[in-house]
């Protein structure tokens, strides 16, 4: 399924899943459901998108009582710190194979997250520095690859969004992803990988762009963004200057709709989070922190006029006052 259902209808799926888990016994409820389910189309779509949801959920629960589990044990049976760390390091890697499998969408995609050189989880922003003196910034779920020789320096975007300060140094750097390549000259600039798309953006210097199909190419100056695939290069438009807050663990909001928001601040959380259409178009202003989104929810919630309703710990939504 490519896009999710209605806010409603998912809403109304949502609300189902919360009643047949706190009652898994009651006929009634279970009969309820059935014929609910069995209604429409887009009910049946709803339902799967919000077990979709779980199933990505499910190995961070997981993760949490293995860890209680991995502890209770060190403490009864008195292993050594290296028994315990390694049983916290196979956490890890579970935890890592549930975010980047949610996001990438695919086991290929999931298993080069895994083996990167660096990367971060959801939530997660992570700082790096490199040998040559550049520093990048690893938004969350990203993973990326680190590849320097004698004549050149290329970094191998997996999955996610980084930003880049770029060090001195002679040899030409590079960033590719599955969309194209790119050649900084001297410069600042963030680049994402998302939904079989690349979006650069320049903050300082000069970037030049070559789709990995075909002969399009494109140089984007300091203040300049755009988008390609495979194959094309969109126009040029203004770079948005607050892209680089969240490596700050900052979210700027200058007077944006609510749902422009959402999906920003949905990338730094585990589970679901809609908006009501009827409170999409809300203007959002302000700085909020990405390190903490339910504070970031709160603060939303004191400002407009809506509310957090939560039915499951990993289903939330906004919706009207």
């Amino acid at each position: 399924m490519n896009r999710p259902p209605d806010h409603a209808t998912l809403q109304q799926a949502a609300h189902w899943y919360a009643r047949l888990s706190a009652a898994p016994e009651d006929a009634g409820t279970q009969e309820a459901w059935h014929r609910w389910h069995a209604q429409d189309e887009t009910h049946r779509q709803a339902w799967h998108y919000v077990e979709r949801i779980r199933q990505r959920f499910q190995p961070l629960q997981d993760d949490a009582d293995g860890a209680l589990h991995t502890l209770r044990s060190a403490r009864e049976s008195r292993r050594t710190r290296r028994q315990v760390l390694l049983g916290l390091g196979t956490l890890s890697v579970a935890t890592l194979l549930g975010w980047s499998g949610w996001r990438s969408g695919g086991l290929p995609q999931t298993l080069l997250a895994w083996r990167a050189d660096y990367r971060s989880g959801v939530g997660e922003v992570r700082e790096i520095s490199l040998v040559d003196g550049t520093r990048v910034w690893l938004n969350s779920a990203s993973a990326l690859d680190v590849d320097f020789s004698v004549k050149r320096r290329l970094l191998l975007l997996r999955g996610g969004e980084i930003l880049i300060e770029t060090g001195r140094d002679p040899r030409p750097f590079l960033v590719e992803t599955r969309q194209g390549r790119m050649r900084a000259l001297g410069t600042h600039f963030s680049v994402t990988q998302q939904d079989g798309r690349t979006r650069l953006a320049v903050f300082e210097g000069a970037v030049e762009v070559r789709s990995a199909v075909g002969d399009a190419s494109e140089v984007v100056q300091a203040g300049e963004q755009l988008g390609f695939d495979a194959q094309r290069i969109d126009a040029l438009t203004p770079a948005v200057q607050a892209r680089q807050a969240w490596a700050r663990g900052l979210l700027l909001a200058n007077d944006i709709p609510l749902s422009e928001f959402v999906a920003e601040l949905a990338r730094y959380r585990h589970g679901h989070l809609g908006v009501d259409p009827s409170i999409a178009g809300l203007r959002v202003m302000g700085t909020y922190p990405l390190h903490d989104t339910d504070r970031a929810l709160a603060m939303l919630e004191s400002a407009l006029p809506l509310r957090v309703q939560r039915t499951l710990p990993w289903w939330v939504s906004l919706e009207a006052r």
